[in-house]
Parts: C-alpha cells; structure tokens; sequence
C-alpha cells in the first residue's frame, strides 16, 4: 500500500470518527497545569471546534487509531467488505497530533476509537498505550475517551480506565436480534459483560468515607454507549425502553442516539434513506425526560403513536396533552415533581420557583420571568392571579401551542 502523508491520514480518520456520535468532554474530574506541571486542562474554553456534515459540534481530536477492520458489520462504513480509502496512524503519531493540537488551542481533548486489527487484545493495547504515553510520558491533563474493545483482555480495560476520563463500549442496535444478523462477529453478551466490568471499577474506585488511601481514579467521567437510530426498525419506544435498561444496568453517563446514515455499497437488508434528523432529536428529548424530569420510559412511550415519538411536538408536550386530568398545577403549592411535568418548565425555572414562592405568592408575570415563555405555560397551571379555566381542556389546544409550519432543519453541507 502506498506511504500516506499525516496530512492525509488525518483527512481519512477523522472523517471515519463522524459516525461516533458517543463522546462528550464533560463530567470528569478538574485538572489542569496551572501549577507549570503538566501539558492542559479538562476545564480550557476558547478552542476551535470542528463540524461533522450533519451538523454536530465536536471538541475533541476525534479520531480513529485505523479505519482497517476485520470485522464485517452490515451498518459500518469501515467494514472489512467496504470499498473505501484505508489508513492507520502510529502511536507515535496520535501522541504528538494531540499535544500539537492542544498547545495550539485547537481542541480541550482526545476521543480515540479504532477499528478492529489482528485481535481485539492487539488493538486494545495500542489504544491503552496512546493514553498512557500522553499521561504518564507528557503529563497531560485533558480530557481522553478511549472506546472499549468488549472482546479485549480484562486487565487492558482496567488499564484503560486508569488513563481515560471516559470509556464507552456501543451497543449499536436497539435489538439484540438485529446486532447478530447485522454484525455476526459481535457478541451482545460479551458487550454487556465488558460494560458491567466497567460500573464495578468505577463503583470501587469511589471513595469511601471509611476508606483512609483513596483508591486510584478509574474513568472518572463514567461510560457511554451509543445506539443508531433507524437501522433495524425499532421503534422510538422500544429505544428508550433499551435506554432505560441501559442506565439502570449499567450506571451509564449518557446513551447517544445516531440516526442511521446510508453507506456507499450498503447490504439490501438496510434501510434506503436515513430517519430524519428530528427523530434523533426528539429521542434525546425524551431521554432528558428519563434523566432529570422523573419520567418513565412507559410514560413516555405512552404518547407516542404506534411506538413513534411526535416530530412535530417535544416529548413532554405531547404527555401532558395526553394526560390532561393532570393539570393544571398550581405554581404556588404545587409539588417539585409535577412542576416538572409542565411543558415549557425547566429544571432551572422550576428551582427558582421553589426558591421565590418561599417569600411571596407568584403571579403570572413573575412565572413568565422564571422560564423562557409563557405561552406555553399558561394552559397547564395556576397562579396567583391565573387561572386556565376552560383553556387546559380545549380541544384546539395542540393547534393554538403547536405552529401551522413547523421549520424543517436543512442540512449544513
């Protein structure tokens, strides 16, 4: 194979790196070298970012150590069938791209994924020595998200942990079925166990107020997985009830959703067209439900239509339409839990109207100065000096809150 210049190494491994939608440089601990030890920081602003052909913000070097892969799974653009360009960086090379882009103030971070070579033993150690050499040979202190090979050797992942902030292993598919038939060379099962391995070293690696050595940090940002959005046929429901396992099972930071994006020479049993981008959006509205406003995956997956989230109204909207016996909800008395509920209330705004109605009774106004607006408020409570009347029941109410056009997102490429 001819030799490849750096320059085109990094065009063809970053553009392979796009379809991992599961990094984020966030929930780690703080480091930096403010001290003059050390090369960056976890909590740096002001760095350039890079924009996927979909439209995603990306902080991180995101990279692929080789887009080469043994493995032949139907959904993947660098399976081993696919006719695509090839490259492979060294270690060496992945060392010295992360600290020059970081000392140039192009990036807060690394997130580092491969595909499969030689072995899965093989390709976790490259990745684990990327990470090491920047943390122990160059004293680097921002962020780094290695993804887990789930096959590896278990002492490789341990290592992992000691030096990445994050690690993720993907499920990809919603349905365990789907995965076997579209990527027979994975094994759900050896995925979960790895994922598993991983929530019990971060569960050690917590202090403990008996504890008098602090035990050594292991992935302090947690893990991550990532679904595709569109592939298989699962609905919106199915996907967050797989969310929602996820997290319950495996202490998951986040779950990411990727709507499925059409491959050049893509297996028949594929879909033609990729979702729209507004059903990825809606998920991840649905699984902010799940994380911080106490719904369920059922309760949300009770007002989809035939399992399908509504694209033209958020997730929590189309509850409270469906739940109308519910409402309205008194601003002044009413629990943190149903406040919550009310479409077009944050867990910002609903803080701070715990915090004011402690020292006066709120009225409308002083509601429409708590969140972003009011409009969409004032059908599902009461205040002061509102209330709703006939409004909350109103048979036109989806029509009066939902507009005629609803703006279709266009793609930035």
């Amino acid at each position: 194979m001819a030799q490849l210049d750096l320059r085109r190494k990094l065009s063809i491994l970053a553009d392979a790196a796009k379809y991992d939608a599961s990094c984020a440089s966030s929930g780690t601990s703080k480091r930096n070298s403010v001290d003059g030890k050390g090369i960056g920081s976890t909590e740096g602003m002001g760095i350039c970012h890079a924009y996927t052909p979909d439209g995603r913000c990306v902080s991180l070097l995101k990279i692929l150590l080789t887009n080469f892969c043994v493995y032949d799974c139907a959904y993947c653009i660098n399976r081993v069938s696919s006719n695509v360009a090839r490259a492979r960086f060294s270690v060496d090379e992945v060392v010295e791209l992360t600290l020059n882009f970081y000392k140039r103030n192009y990036i807060e971070g690394l997130f580092l994924s491969s595909g499969i070579i030689r072995s899965g033993d093989y390709t976790m150690e490259q990745l684990v020595e990327v990470a090491r050499r920047l943390r122990v040979d160059h004293d680097f202190r921002g962020y780094i998200h290695l993804k887990l090979i789930p096959e590896a050797d278990p002492r490789l992942v341990e290592q992992a942990g000691l030096y990445a902030d994050r690690l993720s292993a993907n499920i990809e598919l919603p349905r365990d079925e789907a995965l076997h038939r579209l990527a027979p060379q994975k094994d759900v099962a050896v995925i979960k166990k790895a994922m598993a391995d991983v929530r019990l070293k971060v569960e050690a690696a917590r202090p403990q107020k008996k504890d008098r050595a602090r035990p050594p940090k292991f992935a302090p940002a947690g893990q991550s997985t990532q679904l595709i959005v569109g592939a298989d046929g699962a609905p919106d429901a199915e996907i967050l009830d797989r969310s929602a396992s996820l997290y319950g099972g495996y202490g998951l930071r986040r779950v990411y959703y990727s709507a499925f994006s059409p491959i050049p020479d893509a297996s028949a049993t594929l879909p033609l067209s990729k979702p729209p981008l507004m059903r990825e959006h809606r998920l991840y509205q649905a699984d902010w439900l799940m994380r911080f406003y106490g719904f369920s995956a059922p309760e949300i997956g009770a007002a989809t239509v035939g399992g399908m989230l509504d694209l033209s109204i958020d997730p929590k909207l189309a509850w409270a339409l469906g739940r109308r016996e519910q409402f309205p909800v008194d601003v002044n008395t009413g629990p943190r839990e149903m406040l919550l509920r009310v479409p077009g209330l944050g867990v910002k705004s609903v803080n701070r109207i715990l915090q004011v109605r402690r020292w006066k009774s709120l009225r409308l106004e002083d509601i429409a100065r708590l969140c972003r607006g009011i409009d969409k408020v004032r059908p599902f409570i009461v205040a002061l000096d509102w209330t709703p009347g006939g409004l909350t029941d109103a048979i036109d109410l989806r029509t009066r809150l939902v507009p005629a056009a609803v703006p279709e997102q266009l793609s930035l490429f």
